[in-house]
């Protein structure tokens, strides 16, 4: 059984956990130290492994099972490896990146990060370029290496599939990435860090973990975005009309779900509201 994390002591509150301070909204010390630029590194390589990878079993699974050539729609890796493919590699790239720039590898955690003021104005924006440009340098390798594959195949580009509105790709682009952020929270809260020692360590897998359920889910949908830069970086190297028609789905979505994963975390289940509440009424 766990134990319990706040005790009341002589009428006081002791924690077995502390939260880290608010980020302030414009860090411009930042700017002059080196761990700064070195995470931003380690997020541009680790989107373009990310993208390099499962652009890649995309374009693999099309071609193995093109109807074209005759070829056995059960065969390749089927919608299961390509979900898998993308939950294993966050996984591993989270695992590999935590302890340098956090491992976001995703606007949208890096959105619903700042909300939440985990990162700081600067950082947030200064991520996403990274990861934006991350995204279409791995999908560019892809390119490079398969061309006639790639742009036969659609370039791994995400698209709102036939048979589905727009309100429907959104939503499910809302709901998948709620989930994968609101996992995020969890799996890097503090107060869960303090009750259980090994949580740390675990923390990528429950966020491959999510990333896998939500492909399983969306891909007949909207390919599953959850992800801006994925969804951009493909959609700049194919840059095709299709994969521009509806792209903003794969923006406005993600973030809006980021938004919603943050609040529900940090003001319902953490309560911020009611513990600002309080001191201020104890101050008074």
């Amino acid at each position: 059984m766990a134990k319990d994390i706040e005790v009341a002591e002589h009428g006081e509150t002791v924690r077995d956990y502390q939260d880290p301070p608010p980020a302030p909204l414009i860090d411009a010390e930042e700017l002059g130290q080196w761990s700064f630029y070195r995470a931003l590194i380690a997020e541009f390589i680790a989107t373009l492994l990310f993208l390099y990878v499962t652009v890649l079993t995309v374009i693999g699974y099309k071609s193995q099972t093109d109807p074209d050539k005759g070829l056995d729609a059960c065969g390749g890796v089927g919608i299961l490896g390509i979900a898998w493919a993308f939950g294993g590699m966050i996984f591993v790239l989270v695992y590999c990146t935590a302890g340098i720039s956090g491992g976001h590898i995703n606007p949208a955690v890096t959105f619903g990060l700042f909300l939440a003021r985990k990162v700081s104005l600067i950082r947030a924006v200064l991520y996403m370029v990274a990861q934006c440009l991350g995204a279409i340098c791995g999908c560019g390798l892809v390119k490079a290496f398969q061309k006639s594959f790639y742009n036969h195949y659609g370039g791994g580009a995400n698209e709102l599939q036939e048979g589905y509105n727009k309100g429907t790709g959104l939503g499910a682009e809302i709901i998948g990435t709620f989930v994968l952020v609101y996992t995020v929270f969890s799996a890097t809260d503090p107060k869960r860090n303090a009750r259980d020692s090994h949580v740390p360590v675990l923390a990528p897998l429950p966020i491959g973990f999510a990333v896998f359920m939500v492909h399983l889910a969306t891909i007949p949908i909207t390919g599953t975005g959850i992800n801006p830069a994925r969804s951009f970086g493909a959609a700049v190297i194919f840059n095709q009309s299709k994969a521009w028609d509806d792209h903003w789905l794969f923006w406005v979505g993600p973030f809006i779900g980021a938004a919603i994963a943050a609040f529900y975390h940090q003001f319902i289940l953490r309560a911020a509201a009611i513990k600002a509440l309080g001191s201020f009424r104890s101050n008074a």
